[in-house]
């Protein structure tokens, strides 16, 4: 594998933005060619590096650490201590459950970028913040250092605050302005919580026999070590011992993270800022917004919030399982009367992100594989269904149910694969979504039964809900003025018959997906097992 295949692929939208930035501010189709060329180039490497991935492996591969940020803190009351010092490294790597979302960043984007062929004004400065957006999230992924994830994390905020609020539709400042607000809050928690983590888990050491030097970083294995074992033990000076993490703090922490990761999740009641964006931002934005955003609350969730705080989140399992539920259950529900096929998809997406809480609740290797499926699947099935809502916007000017119908007449392609990405969401075998949803509800089964039945009544409601849209606009009456409408240019069909493939190939061959996680989940179903051993669960 080629060395410094991470830099590469975080890399590759940058160099789109650097062309981007010397070229003409009227040449509409060079834009276009050298963003969907660069997240080509992105997707190609990680490809490659999907490929490459060593699936018998555990822990952290293709790693990549650069000296970055270093400066020295003051020791003067300190006096056995020879230097005191704060670093913070470039530092990347991908496991078992980084790896998928990378790949999963790459596929969509590309295929958001085929999406934005319909983009209308200011195209360079839109695909300038694309392919910003883009790098932020590969970024969020790879980062192994905390400082370093919360910068790639705040560099994808502004991205799309400026591209719903200036390229969306009627409402769109007020869509962007709740985006930052909510988030900006999100970030704010999480930042707070980092800082605290690294003055005390961060500590790291090199003695010799005459000099003692001490490190505080963002290292997230480092920091994960440290908390695992009792911080204190590696404290022999009295005037440090503050640097503890009492069970009282652990325990705010860990609500904190559940918060702020959960803002961006979104978990109820914190989802209302992800409605006005699904309704309000351009297709191509929504695509990523709801294929791989929404992804990074559970990614920070399971890798901070349960990783480092093992026995605060497995004390509350039930908490989560139960959130999940509320998630899944208010979701369908009120997916079912919505009007707009908009929100009919953005509650859809609150529903689906609680079968990911219900996979992380489940805390054992099935119920984890479920929650990672659901990510990637939602994330493929997400992106493919707004997709297909762009198409019917642009040639209806709605997508309102009730002036919609009978579409397939005159759209048959686009219409046969609506109900394609309609069967995925409500889990028809075959295709990804069933097998996330099975492994999700078959990992609860175990530890929370009640949940598990409330959590399928939920997905019972999604095929109710889905059939009433789906069935709704590809049958029925067709009404005059959408008699001659187009079907799906080849720059339409191609994102949409590549995210089918994908769908497909999850559905029919669950290997593709499990393999590259299944070292990563077994050590940390092991993990919680001694954790529950040690509660006395």
């Amino acid at each position: 594998m080629v060395n410094h295949i991470l830099t590469m692929v975080l890399l590759s939208p940058l160099l789109g933005v650097l062309i981007l930035l010397f070229m003409p501010k009227d040449k509409g189709n060079w834009h276009k060619t050298v963003a969907i060329s660069t997240s080509l180039l992105a997707l190609g490497l990680a490809i490659w590096m999907y490929v490459g991935f060593q699936t018998g492996e555990d822990g952290m591969q293709f790693k990549e650490t650069f000296d970055w940020i270093k400066f020295p803190l003051n020791h003067e009351g300190l006096p056995q201590v020879t230097s005191l010092f704060f670093e913070m490294k470039f530092a990347l790597a991908v496991d078992g459950i980084s790896m998928p979302l990378v790949f999963l960043t790459a596929l969509v984007s590309v295929m958001a970028a085929f999406a934005s062929v319909n983009i209308k004004k200011r195209w360079k400065t839109f695909y300038i913040l694309f392919l910003l957006l883009e790098a932020g999230m590969f970024g969020v992924f790879m980062a192994q250092d905390l400082f370093l994830f919360f910068l790639f994390f705040e560099m994808t905020l502004v991205p799309v605050f400026f591209l719903v609020g200036i390229w969306g539709f009627l409402e769109k400042e007020k869509a962007a302005n709740r985006f930052l607000i909510y988030n900006g809050l999100g970030s704010a928690i999480m930042f707070i919580v980092f800082l605290i983590l690294v003055s005390t888990a961060g500590f790291s050491e090199i003695r010799t026999a005459n000099e003692w030097h001490i490190f505080y970083s963002g290292d997230i294995q480092n920091m994960m070590n440290n908390l695992l074992v009792n911080t204190q033990a590696y404290v022999n000076v009295p005037e440090m011992t503050d640097f503890y993490l009492s069970s009282g703090m652990k325990w705010t922490l860990f609500i904190l993270l559940l918060i702020a990761f959960g803002i961006k999740l979104p978990i109820f009641p914190f989802h209302t800022w992800m409605l006005k964006v699904h309704t309000e931002a351009p297709t191509s934005i929504v695509m990523i917004h709801s294929g791989i955003l929404l992804k990074m609350g559970a990614y920070g969730l399971l890798r901070f919030g349960v990783m480092f705080f093992p026995e605060q989140a497995y004390s509350w399992a039930w908490v989560l399982a139960l959130l999940g539920v509320i998630n899944i259950l208010y979701g369908a529900i009120l997916a079912f009367v919505q009007n707009e096929f908009k929100l009919v998809l953005a509650y859809s997406s609150i529903s689906h992100m609680g079968i990911v809480l219900l996979g992380i609740a489940a805390f054992n290797e099935i119920g984890l594989q479920g929650a990672m499926f659901q990510l990637v699947s939602h994330g493929l099935i997400s992106a493919f269904l707004f997709l297909i809502v762009g198409m019917i916007y642009e040639r209806t000017g709605t997508t309102e149910l009730s002036r919609l119908g009978g579409l397939a007449k005159s759209m048959p392609f686009i219409s046969g694969m609506l109900l394609v990405g309609g069967m995925a969401s409500l889990g028809l075998p075959g295709l990804s979504g069933f097998i996330s949803e099975f492994l999700a509800f078959l990992g609860l089964f175990e530890t929370h039964k009640v949940y598990t039945i409330l959590g399928i009544m939920g997905v019972i409601l999604t095929a109710v809900y889905i059939l009433r849209a789906v069935m709704g606009i590809t049958f029925g009456k067709l009404p005059e003025q959408y008699t001659n409408l187009r079907d799906a240019r080849w720059i339409e069909a191609l994102p949409m018959i590549v995210l089918v493939a994908f769908i497909l190939v999850i559905g029919i061959y669950p290997s593709v997906l499990s393999d590259p996680m299944k070292q990563t989940l077994s050590g940390f179903d092991a993990f919680m097992q001694a954790i529950a051993q040690k509660m006395g669960g």
